[in-house]
């Protein structure tokens, strides 16, 4: 594990001359949450994997946090690297953070996989949420954890993996209660930072989620799919928000055909 000069937490794995695929976690988790993934691609692909501001072992966000934030700082550790382009990976907050970085450096994102990312929310969405990043500021990230499972994973596999259920748990109370609840904030309010942009977005896109991801569900996936020219959507039944962590097997088997079929290995 590595440091780069502004606090950002970082791993760098796979052969050095393969394209780079770059995963950007979601609010409360760190990078160690693509575990499951990662050594599906690590053969034929550049694995970068990082720790987002205020989250695992990165720094504090110096500035109040936002997309565009979260944004610069996947340029400047893609400038630290010695990376140019990759494709971008980003679930839930790190789809939007993902869709922000494509706008603000179209020439670095070759393609975008975007797991389980809200779109623009209907009223009583909205103040659901809401009060939570308020219940968050208040009581902090362990008094929003449970029902956050609840709303991860199926309730089956909940009950079969009480020792996962525990290391989600831990990854998302381990985040500071004074941080937690601003950058909650961001999966919040940020989405008109990035819905109907102008320029249209045109790279080759892949827009999942689960059919029982009431947050972040099949409706989103497609109206993230509009703001994205020829995008594809894949919806996962009877899955939810940690599609990737509960049924990895159904989850990377899309993302590997997508990316095999981008032709990044010629």
């Amino acid at each position: 594990m590595t440091i780069a000069p502004d606090g950002t937490r970082y791993e760098l794995t796979g052969p050095k001359s393969a394209p780079v695929v770059i995963l950007i976690h979601g609010l409360g988790l760190n990078k160690d949450c693509w575990q499951w993934l990662t050594p599906d691609l690590v053969n034929s692909y550049r694995i970068l994997s990082y720790d987002l501001y205020g989250h695992g072992g990165s720094v504090d966000p110096t500035k109040q946090p936002s997309l565009s934030l979260f944004s610069k700082q996947l340029s400047s550790l893609l400038d630290h690297c010695d990376i140019s382009q990759g494709v971008i990976v980003g679930f839930s907050l790190g789809g939007m953070i993902a869709r922000r970085f494509a706008q603000d450096a179209p020439k670095r994102s070759l393609a975008m996989i975007i797991l389980h990312s809200p779109h623009t929310r209907s009223e009583a969405a909205q103040a659901s949420i809401l009060a939570r990043v308020d219940q968050a500021r208040i009581m902090g990230p362990q008094s929003t954890v449970e029902a956050a499972l609840e709303r991860w994973f199926t309730s089956g596999f909940m009950e079969a993996n009480p020792n996962l259920m525990d290391k989600v748990r831990q990854w998302v109370i381990a985040n500071s209660r004074e941080v937690y609840h601003t950058i909650y904030s961001v999966l919040a309010t940020g989405i008109d930072e990035i819905v109907k942009p102008n320029p249209a977005l045109t790279l080759p896109s892949l827009v999942l989620t689960g059919e029982e991801d009431f947050g972040n569900g099949p409706e989103m996936a497609d109206a993230i799919a509009v703001d994205i020219e020829g995008a594809k959507v894949l919806v996962f039944p009877g899955l939810r928000h940690m599609a990737l962590v509960e049924a990895p097997t159904v989850v990377n088997k899309p993302i590997l055909e997508f990316l095999d079929g981008l032709d990044l290995l010629d």
